[in-house]
């Protein structure tokens, strides 16, 4: 086995993971294919280049990206560490200027003595892994030969070339006042049944069976919603990610300008199911499957959208049983290059049927800026142990935030879809429920920071 590491994107994820790797005078080859080619979305020559927003998010530890950053500071984490040098004004959130981070760490990385860099695109990865370890770290734009090198090599039946991926939702903040459990036809009240003897049967199913959650609505909340649905303001797609929309995927709201009751008669049908409250068919029904093993997250059925965040925020809320909804992913559809995770990779971020490949960054699932660099450092400090010949592995705590992703991008799952780092993905708290969400994440926090220091 060759005595350097062989990284392949020189992005966030990447540049961490050359970063830790030489911190352990391990030497280190990065393989970018800036400045010769550039994917549709990236324009700067240099490494760690940002995109979209220049926004780390909230540096709160309250907030579940906060949390992940403080963890990746205490764990020398090089990419948090330039952010907060070249940070700008941005009140609670951690946001940078974009120029001077990219600047920082292509100088950094540049001036290792254990790093080298070459410009070249690299689309297959076969006889570098007859070599030695490589982690590749390509982003959500990675090339399209290289991701059907990547398709062949790990046996999967596809890659993911868009994500329309429907919001997700804190259990914890739906109101069940009006919310109730079931699936369809289950909650219908069947002729024979005494109104008494369908709620007694419906309690006792909401015990057993939890995997929906249904939202019922009447005409008037219906058609309030409707309307606000077909005027919303809506992302405008990058030139490459403009495509024809299939009707498998439809945003909803596209769905809703064709016509007042197109909703009524897909994902919003109210065929087979009765209200609890008035014990009679609804107008709409809006339902929600749980989306982790805790059931503390469910996503919303049929709702992928193409809505801006605050856009979905405010609408979404319209829906009865929403109105303090607490996001933990918004629905999104873009160009989002990702493998199956869930059935590749161990929480090493190791394919684990290649022991010497590693994967990290947003092609692994992880979705975000901060997700991403830690993604990159697990992989690296596996990488090196690897390396080392050393059978014992990095695995963190679920109970971290850090832990927590790896775990959920690893968990075998039929519906997997990137995910951020959210409060929802940690373990719940031991002991009586904390209904007050700032206390309950106050301990989370506290948790995760406390499992960090055993690491």
């Amino acid at each position: 086995m060759k005595d350097y590491i062989t990284i392949i994107g020189g992005g966030l994820a990447g540049c961490e993971a050359a970063y830790q790797i030489a911190k352990q005078k391990i030497k280190v080859k990065i393989y970018e294919m800036k400045p010769k080619n550039y994917s549709p979305a990236h324009s700067n020559q240099n490494l760690a280049e940002i995109v979209c927003s220049n926004s780390f998010k909230s540096n709160l530890r309250t907030n579940a990206c906060g949390l992940l950053k403080e963890e990746l500071r205490q764990l020398d984490s090089l990419l948090i560490r330039i952010a907060d040098e070249t940070s700008v004004p941005a009140g609670q959130a951690l946001a940078v200027d974009r120029e001077e981070f990219a600047k920082r760490v292509t100088e950094q990385i540049e001036q290792n003595p254990y790093i080298e860099i070459i410009h070249e695109e690299i689309t297959n990865i076969k006889a570098m892994l007859q070599e030695g370890i490589v982690i590749v770290a390509t982003g959500p734009l990675t090339s399209d030969a290289l991701a059907k090198h990547i398709q062949a090599l790990t046996g999967q039946d596809k890659m993911y070339f868009y994500d329309a991926a429907a919001p997700i939702i804190e259990k914890e903040s739906i109101d069940f006042k009006i919310a109730f459990y079931g699936d369809r036809y289950s909650q219908e009240k069947k002729k024979e049944e005494t109104i008494e003897q369908w709620k007694e049967r419906l309690e006792k199913q909401e015990k057993e069976e939890q995997s929906y959650i249904n939202l019922p609505m009447n005409q008037e909340e219906y058609e309030d919603f409707w309307k606000e649905l077909v005027e919303a303001e809506v992302v405008t797609l990058h030139e490459f990610e403009k495509r024809e929309i299939f009707e498998g995927c439809m945003p909803i709201e596209i769905m809703a300008k064709r016509g007042r009751d197109t909703l009524r008669f897909g994902p919003l049908k109210p065929v087979g199911f009765d209200d609890p409250r008035t014990a009679r068919r609804p107008y709409a029904v809006v339902q929600l499957r749980q989306d982790n093993k805790q059931a503390s997250l469910y996503n919303m059925v049929g709702f992928q959208t193409n809505l801006k965040y605050g856009e979905q925020k405010r609408i979404f809320r319209k829906i009865p049983g929403l109105e303090q909804a607490e996001f933990v992913k918004y629905g999104v559809m873009h160009r989002n290059t990702y493998i199956n995770s869930s059935q590749l990779l161990a929480e090493t971020y190791q394919v684990k049927e290649i022991p010497n490949l590693y994967f990290a960054g947003q092609i692994t699932g992880v979705e975000g800026y901060v997700e991403s660099i830690s993604s990159g450092l697990v992989a690296s400090l596996n990488a090196i142990q690897k390396l080392k010949g050393e059978e014992k592995k990095k695995i963190f705590s679920e109970n971290t935030m850090i832990g927590a992703l790896a775990k959920y991008i690893s968990t075998p799952n039929d519906k997997f879809q990137p995910m951020n780092a959210n409060f929802g993905i940690l373990p719940e708290l031991e002991g009586k429920k904390i209904r007050d969400k700032k206390e309950r994440y106050q301990k989370l926090a506290q948790r995760s920071l406390e499992n960090l220091k055993t690491e």
